[in-house]
């Protein structure tokens, strides 16, 4: 295994108590992180029932502080971790922010902007391209995301 490679399970490791995080909130459970020369300068999990705010993803927390540890807007030099395949909003906010890696777990095949529905990743219409590495920890991920919705139905089922 690569150092890159390496250094990236890692960050991805961190993305992943993030999102186990959210999951003990009863948030879906999705975790991101910012990484600016080797250091961590952002990170977030799912707060939208908490928060009773759409905007709060993973990505958009994480993003948001990032720029205020930078004191800037462009994310120039980092990379986003992120448990699940970010969504039309976040990429959009990657792409507005300048972010040039982004780091993945698992697809999301029902949301997805990175090759699932839409891939902003590579829309030559925009002024910035996103290099993306997919895979990182996705079983881990997966298994995490999958738990989650598992135990949520059979709450509602049982609330029925």
């Amino acid at each position: 295994m690569s150092f890159i490679e390496e250094q990236d399970r890692g960050f991805m490791q961190q993305a992943l108590d993030e999102a186990e995080a959210a999951a003990r909130l009863g948030e879906v459970p999705v975790g991101a992180i910012i990484v600016h020369a080797g250091q961590v300068i952002g990170h977030g999990y799912n707060l939208r029932e908490a928060s009773n705010d759409p905007t709060t993803h993973a990505e958009m927390v994480a993003i948001r502080q990032a720029a205020a540890a930078l004191d800037s807007w462009r994310l120039l030099d980092c990379t986003l971790y992120v448990t699940l395949e970010p969504c039309v909003m976040c990429m959009g906010a990657i792409i507005l922010a300048r972010i040039p890696r982004l780091v993945f777990a698992c697809r999301d095949p029902r949301a997805g902007a990175v090759g699932s529905i839409y891939d902003f990743s590579r829309d030559e219409r925009f002024n910035h391209r996103v290099d993306v590495t997919e895979g990182v920890l996705a079983s881990e991920c997966s298994a995490l995301l999958s738990a989650f919705f598992q135990s949520l139905r059979a709450r509602n089922k049982a609330q029925k």
